[in-house]
């Protein structure tokens, strides 16, 4: 799959509000805050300083959600980290750092839902989540999980599917029971992206494309370089996440670079829309390698996973793919695919989101590890908060250590690809 600097041939690319096409960096430019790159979190720090009063350039390589958060499953999902990581914060940073993660989870969605209604960007949201079950392992996680979250006072609700209710939510035979949630959902994420950086643009952000950042110059006033121009900064935002490159050295080697993919088939019929999806929910099972899926506003099946830690990507999606989407909707034996896409996100070792700063003024958020859609969002807040003087949240991720690997994607990719493996196996076992 080759790389452009337009969007890939997704469904979402396809579907867009309005293509953006946001003038090049070219010459000197001068503001408050430099943010490199124009996904979730760099539109979502963008669009909360210029709330506040910052003035600030926004540079993206590509197109405004040309990486993981334009081709993402487009699922909505509370919480920044699992529970055993809140469990592991607890133990090393104390209580009060894992009640703060444990709510920024909570509140991630809620930002979300916040932006959304604030500049009415329309981005095809819909409420229901659905966990599936494919053994007795899974459900006895589930029904933990609904009783930890009822004693946390958790503000969503959460049912308990039984195997033989399963044909109400979903129309597959391969599932032995679910876990719903009404809080959490699904959307558009492009739409949703592209929403927020024009609503940041109102606001007065000045937003580039096409400017690849070649290096970052540090010292008491940054400057961000691309080809053709120069932003002078006084502080610099890092938000490249698994595109981020080499482009900070600093940075290189601390997430790692997976693949991810999606096939969309033709719109479906009404009737065979709702056999396979009732409720419309967005819907994940729980495997190392997991699938997801949901319908799209227009009732194709949106069917993803094949998540790839070597760094390669297939030859062929939709061969990789619809196999797996059979196993779980064999009515879809003879529905079109219109659409493959993939692409790259950002693994970070320790599953947990990494805040940091470089020389004090150089701030980063990356490596969502494939559940991005709400924790950049709230990543971006968080950003704005401390950017602006308040570090309560910021600290408490900034102290968490991450490794980073030696060798950068030529060792990394391998390394993590074994180690799912291992895992895989003991699924299959």
């Amino acid at each position: 799959m080759q790389e452009t600097t337009e969007h890939t041939g997704s469904y979402y690319a396809a579907t867009a509000n309005w293509k953006t096409n946001y003038p090049r960096l070219v010459g000197e430019q001068r503001c408050d805050v430099a943010v490199v790159g124009a996904g979730f979190t760099g539109v979502s720090t963008a669009l909360h300083l210029v709330e506040r009063g910052y003035d600030v350039a926004l540079i993206e390589g590509n197109r405004v959600g040309w990486g993981a958060s334009g081709r993402n499953g487009g699922q909505l999902i509370d919480g920044i980290v699992e529970v055993e990581k809140i469990n592991e914060i607890g133990r090393k940073y104390g209580s009060e750092a894992a009640e703060t993660v444990r709510k920024i989870g909570i509140d991630a969605r809620e930002v979300v839902l916040e932006r959304i209604e604030k500049y009415s960007i329309n981005c095809d949201l819909k409420f229901g989540f659905l966990d599936v079950a494919l053994n007795q392992g899974d459900l006895d996680y589930f029904a933990s999980e609904v009783e930890r979250k009822k004693a946390l006072d958790y503000p969503h609700k959460m049912e308990l599917v039984s195997r033989e209710d399963m044909h109400t939510f979903v129309g597959s035979d391969i599932y032995v029971g679910g876990m719903t949630n009404r809080g959490n959902g699904h959307l558009h994420p492009l739409n949703l992206c592209i929403g927020e950086a024009r609503a940041a643009e109102e606001q007065g952000a000045r937003i580039f494309e096409q400017s690849h950042v070649t290096r970052i110059i540090h010292g008491d006033k940054p400057r961000v370089v691309t080809a053709d121009g120069v932003v002078h900064a006084k502080k610099v935002v890092l938000a490249g996440n698994a595109y981020l490159g080499k482009s900070e050295p600093k940075l290189y080697g601390k997430v790692i670079p997976a693949g991810s993919y999606i096939i969309a088939t033709e719109p479906l019929d009404a009737e065979l829309a709702h056999e396979l999806l009732p409720q419309d929910m967005a819907v994940c099972d729980q495997r190392v390698g997991l699938n997801y899926f949901r319908l799209s506003a227009d009732k194709r099946m949106l069917f993803g996973g094949l998540c790839n830690y070597s760094g390669r990507h297939p030859k062929n999606i939709t061969n990789a793919i619809r196999p797996n989407m059979l196993k779980v909707f064999p009515q879809l034996q003879r529905a079109r695919i219109d659409y493959e896409w993939g692409g790259y996100i950002a693994i970070a070792i320790r599953r947990v989101p990494q805040f940091g700063r470089i020389q004090g003024n150089t701030w980063y958020a990356q490596g969502y590890s494939g559940h991005g859609v709400a924790p950049t969002h709230i990543a971006g807040q968080i950003l704005a908060d401390a950017i602006s003087g308040d570090m309560e949240r910021f600290d408490v991720f900034e102290k968490i250590r991450h490794w980073k690997l030696p060798g950068g994607k030529w060792f990394a990719n391998p390394a993590l690809a074994f180690g799912m493996l291992y895992f895989r196996l003991k699924e299959i076992l």
